[in-house]
């Protein structure tokens, strides 16, 4: 099993050599910054904090070049890209009902057993529908993936077996932030989830998020008002049961216990962490076995530092 280390954002407060070293991490560094988009590549701040040259990946690029060469695969890819938004907006109607019914739940409580089952079973809906969205999300990936793999494309094999030579030779895969869905995208189009399964890896804000089981999009205090947590996407799975959630001093109400509270029972069994600037977890051979800074969020509504037991 490998090393996986989760960071808050780099862009103010980077702690990412620090991390490596105190995981014992080295060599050659790869890079993702599909994220990016049209800045992937611009990896000048990276390489100073780091004190080394870094590969990049450019994921993002390489996708750009191949769907200039392959309509057909580029007219698929825009037909799934259509089909998640559908989903998305589909679930988020459903989403706004069952959220607020476990909100009036919630205010609802009285001590009684009652009131109590009500809230469980508010809860309960809340975990179902996000549960058959992931279904549906993860199926219309196996759609595509079933007819635009990379081994019936051979375009797609040629930048796959590029690529993971690279990541091969690395010591560490670094994956940054950004737009989530693109950097999600472009790692599941050249299948980087099997290769960086083998390779020890720090990813920061959306890319902690892809390489968890899920991606939550989530702010309680966005300009138009109290917002909804959503199930965004499926992740890599590269860390099991965890849920990451970047920018929490920002976007997360955790002086709120019902908030708090709600979240984390709807996200169980899954543990969801706060990943905030200087923050960074370490997992090795699927355990946690270090954390500074982050909070786990509790069923009770606490957020409590993130090494400890409850």
């Amino acid at each position: 099993m490998q090393d996986v280390l989760a960071l808050g954002p780099q862009f103010r407060a980077p702690n990412l050599r620090d991390a490596l070293q105190r995981a014992g991490l080295n060599g050659p560094i790869a890079a993702v910054t599909a994220g990016w988009q049209e800045r992937e590549g611009e990896l000048a701040a990276l390489e100073e904090h780091l004190g080394c040259q870094v590969r990049d990946l450019r994921l993002y690029e390489r996708a750009e070049a191949v769907f200039v060469q392959d309509a057909e695969l580029h007219a698929a890819y825009r037909a799934r890209q259509n089909e998640l938004r559908r989903l998305q907006d589909l679930y988020r109607t459903r989403l706004d009902h069952a959220k607020a019914a476990a909100r009036d739940m919630q205010r609802a409580q009285d001590g009684s057993a009652m009131a109590r089952q009500a809230l469980r079973s508010a809860v309960a809906t809340l975990r179902r529908l996000d549960a058959e969205h992931l279904r549906n999300l993860r199926a219309s990936h196996a759609r595509f993936e079933q007819h635009w793999s990379a081994e019936h494309h051979p375009l797609l094999a040629r930048q796959r077996a590029d690529i993971e030579e690279i990541v091969a030779a690395a010591g560490v895969v670094c994956i940054a932030g950004g737009h989530v869905a693109v950097l999600l995208n472009r790692l599941r189009l050249f299948g980087l989830g099997r290769a960086l399964r083998s390779r020890p890896l720090a990813a920061w804000s959306a890319g902690a998020m892809a390489v968890a089981d899920r991606v939550v999009l989530f702010h309680d205090h966005p300009p138009q008002g109290a917002g909804n947590a959503e199930l965004f996407e499926a992740g890599l799975g590269l860390v099991a049961d965890t849920v990451f959630l970047p920018h929490a001093a920002a976007r997360l109400a955790v002086a709120d216990s019902s908030r708090v509270a709600l979240l984390a029972r709807r996200l169980a069994p899954s543990a969801a962490y706060t990943l905030d600037d200087g923050d960074c977890l370490h997992w090795r051979r699927g355990r946690l076995v270090t954390a500074q800074g982050s909070r786990r969020l509790l069923r009770s509504g606490e957020a409590v530092p993130a090494g400890a037991t409850s």
